[in-house]
């Protein structure tokens, strides 16, 4: 069975995942029990997460316990940052090293918890196979967006909740690129 990269996130109506300094404090009075419901459904099914410095920053300046306990969790980073817990392995490789990595490990299901640059790369590499989106009802106006890079590819919309926040969710499928063969032209020939 080959690893699936899911990128799980909540987005502001206008698209962006957190204030432009990068705090996450908007969405955490709209969760209600349904959505918190969901959320611990989703990650019972998981097996490991993968994220980026930018987003294990701002966990850590949240405060408080590592707020993903029992799950190997993987980040991306140059930098030397303490580790908020045993599971957590801060290492620097490339986003397809790391999924790599944790599928040999035994990993299947991986969520891609942020930040907007890696899930960026990741998606470019057409490493997710899976993006579900809370689509929260609020206005940022500015800040971090869901994907910092990507390129245009189809998604394949599996299911989709309301939750009593007003919350939507959106499960889609990402539609794989098919390699297409170079198409060499014949070579014209003059009649002369």
């Amino acid at each position: 069975m080959n690893a699936s990269l899911i990128y799980h996130v909540t987005s502001s109506l206008d698209g962006y995942i957190a204030r432009p300094d990068g705090r996450l404090d908007w969405f955490d009075s709209l969760r209600q029990a349904d959505e918190e419901y969901s959320f611990q459904y989703f990650y019972s099914g998981i097996d490991a997460l993968l994220m980026g410095r930018g987003t294990y920053e701002a966990l850590l300046a949240r405060g408080g316990s590592w707020p993903y306990p029992g799950k190997p969790c993987v980040v991306l980073t140059r930098l030397a940052l303490p580790r908020a817990a045993d599971e957590i392995q801060l290492t620097h490789c490339t986003p397809a090293q790391a999924v790599a990595a944790l599928e040999e490990a035994g990993f299947h299901r991986i969520w891609l918890v942020g930040g907007s640059l890696l899930a960026g790369n990741c998606y470019t590499a057409g490493l997710i196979d899976e993006v579900i989106i809370n689509l929260a009802p609020h206005l940022l106006g500015a800040g971090v967006p869901m994907l910092a890079t990507g390129m245009e590819r189809g998604l394949t919309l599996n299911e989709q909740r309301r939750f009593n926040s007003g919350t939507l969710q959106l499960h889609y499928q990402v539609q794989k690129q098919a390699s297409q063969p170079t198409q060499i032209p014949s070579p014209r020939v003059n009649a002369a």
